[in-house]
């Protein structure tokens, strides 16, 4: 596992306080965004014969942003698979696989790319198991890039939580941290329902804190769960994917101000924990 021992006074703290400012031990492991989801869909493709990947360049390429890096050398043609760009195409290839009970991991290069296949993903995928009477599951996830980066202009910018977070028949999650990433992709791919990845590419070279629990190999965050980030009485702030970054530095400028602002990370698009909304201050 892709893991270095750290002190909090490093650099990489330093670099991008909005996305790492943690309360923590003085030492601790840390991986980066890119190496949870590898290590998550590594160890995934090793516990279960009927996991594999597919998607554009994510074979010997090793995928646009390097997730799948050494996987294709590792599970071979079969199980990691190079598709063309077709989107419409290989989706439907992998929802076909996955009413034949495979798990099928499939990569879009960026989210704004699926929506050249997104009827397969809402009509063919997501109301399967509801229009068969439960007869038929569709165990897949769906991955990739969401919302804005650097340099990808408007075309490749899009945010599409609230798209598909609103279908009937989809689980929608959005990992922050190097936990969530491991633990919210191991929780989609064992999940008998078609789920969405929505990850970010500002953070995928990003390094935070992991704990040993998080580096077990059946380590699973439930979906549909949000995680408190920074208690607090006054006020809530409630974010998801990199923006939960923004928010703590907020919960930071507040307490300057004299205002004890709780951080609420949804992790979990659909299903929505309005619960920790409602409990929360």
């Amino acid at each position: 596992m892709a893991l270095r021992r750290v002190l909090t006074t490093s650099k990489a703290f330093k670099a991008a306080p909005s996305l790492l400012r943690r309360s923590m031990a003085t030492v601790a492991d840390e991986m980066t965004v890119r190496d949870a989801l590898n290590t998550a869909m590594d160890e995934e493709l090793a516990r279960d014969d009927e996991v594999f990947l597919m998607g554009e360049e994510v074979a010997q390429y090793n995928g646009a942003y390097k997730v799948s890096k050494g996987l294709w050398e590792k599970y071979g043609d079969k199980r990691i698979i190079d598709t063309p760009i077709t989107e419409q195409g290989f989706t439907g290839l992998a929802v076909g696989a996955a009413y034949h009970g495979t798990k099928p991991i499939v990569e879009f290069m960026t989210f704004n790319f699926a929506m050249q296949a997104i009827d397969q993903i809402i009509n063919s995928a997501a109301k399967q198991y509801y229009m068969s009477n439960g007869d038929i599951a569709v165990p897949i996830v769906f991955r990739g890039s969401n919302g804005p980066a650097a340099g990808v202009a408007a075309q490749h910018s899009q945010c599409y939580a609230a798209w598909y977070g609103s279908v009937p028949g989809l689980k929608v999650v959005a990992p922050y941290d190097s936990e969530d990433a491991r633990g919210l992709l191991k929780a989609a791919i064992r999940d008998p329902n078609p789920v969405v990845v929505l990850e970010n590419e500002l953070v995928y070279g990003v390094s935070f804190p992991v704990s040993k629990e998080a580096q077990d190999k059946d380590f699973v965050i439930e979906i549909g769960k949000a995680k408190i980030m920074k208690p607090g009485k006054d006020v809530t702030l409630v974010a998801f994917s990199r923006m939960v970054g923004e928010a703590l530095e907020a919960a930071a400028a507040l307490a300057k101000e004299g205002i004890d602002a709780e951080v609420i990370n949804l992790r979990s698009i659909r299903p929505f924990d309005r619960q920790a909304i409602i409990d929360s201050v």
